[in-house]
């Protein structure tokens, strides 16, 4: 199938880019990396009038870490940028546990980081990632810019917190608190599959003490769950066998997974459970060593 007809503008600057969205009064969308819009577009679950392509505005294609340790993602940064950064495995284990599972090489290759948040895919890999560490973005709009917490981002299955005329220009991950722990782990049937479920779990810790905890869960829900509250039922704590067993249960019962093809209700909450036990237990055992 083809897309139905649209205009195409390319323009060089952001403020350009939010003038064309302005102007669009709903009927523009973005084209960054493309990996999701092409494809709606092609389907015809997208049919805007004009699409917007970012791709020539300069100084988007970054990522970056401040003085303070803080990470900032430019809305041009694409996956694969990340999968094979030495800085990102070294400092933020959770997307760099992340990166390789999105999607398939093709798709990291052209796909952009802060696109994929914005695309809020409930399966989507980055989104939780980025609930998990307690992110939030960047917009731009015609009255300047403002910041939206990740955890006020998601607001349903392919429904964001932008306005019709913003555009997501930064992705910001904080400082942690202390060292950087966590991890990512996706059950699929295949490379590139959607995900049965998928579970973030980002740690700043102390030693064996923790001093900042987050999850997010994929593939379980109709979108994006935030399980950040039980897991704060680790902070202040020593990671032991009896904590974290009594918070992969809690964040299990958050998530809210139908039986499908994929595989029962049950299963996929055992999987969320099995999946937190395995990252936070990984955790003890490179402390120990």
């Amino acid at each position: 199938m083809y897309p139905s007809r649209f205009k195409y503008e390319s323009p060089k600057t952001i403020e350009a880019a939010v003038a064309l969205l302005d102007a669009g009064k709903g009927d523009a969308k973005i084209l960054a990396g493309g990996q999701s819009l092409v494809p709606m577009l092609k389907l015809r679950f997208a049919f805007p009038d004009q699409i917007v392509d970012i791709n020539n505005i300069p100084g988007l294609d970054y990522h970056r870490f401040d003085a303070d340790g803080s990470l900032h993602i430019g809305a041009l940064c694409r996956h694969e940028d990340l999968e094979h950064s030495a800085e990102i495995a070294e400092r933020q284990p959770t997307i760099a546990a992340a990166a390789p599972l999105v999607a398939d090489p093709i798709v990291r290759t052209r796909g952009t980081f802060v696109g994929s948040v914005c695309h809020a895919d409930p399966q989507g890999d980055w989104a939780a990632t980025m609930i998990a560490l307690g992110g939030h973005l960047v917009v731009q709009g015609p009255k300047g810019k403002r910041t939206i917490d990740m955890k006020d981002f998601v607001l349903g299955p392919y429904a964001n917190a932008l306005n019709y005329n913003e555009i997501a220009i930064e992705a910001v991950i904080p400082a942690p608190k202390g060292v950087a722990r966590g991890g990512y782990l996706k059950l699929e049937r295949r490379v590139g599959d959607f995900a049965t479920a998928s579970v973030a779990v980002a740690l700043d810790m102390d030693g064996n003490r923790v001093l900042r905890a987050g999850i997010a869960l994929a593939g379980v829900g109709g979108k994006t769950i935030d399980a950040n509250e039980e897991a704060s039922a680790l902070v202040g704590h020593d990671l032991t066998e009896s904590i974290i067993d009594t918070v992969a249960a809690a964040v299990a019962a958050k998530a809210e997974p139908r039986t499908d093809h994929r595989g029962s209700s049950d299963y996929k909450r055992q999987i969320v459970k099995t999946f937190v036990k395995r990252i936070l237990v990984a955790q003890i055992a490179e402390k120990v060593a």
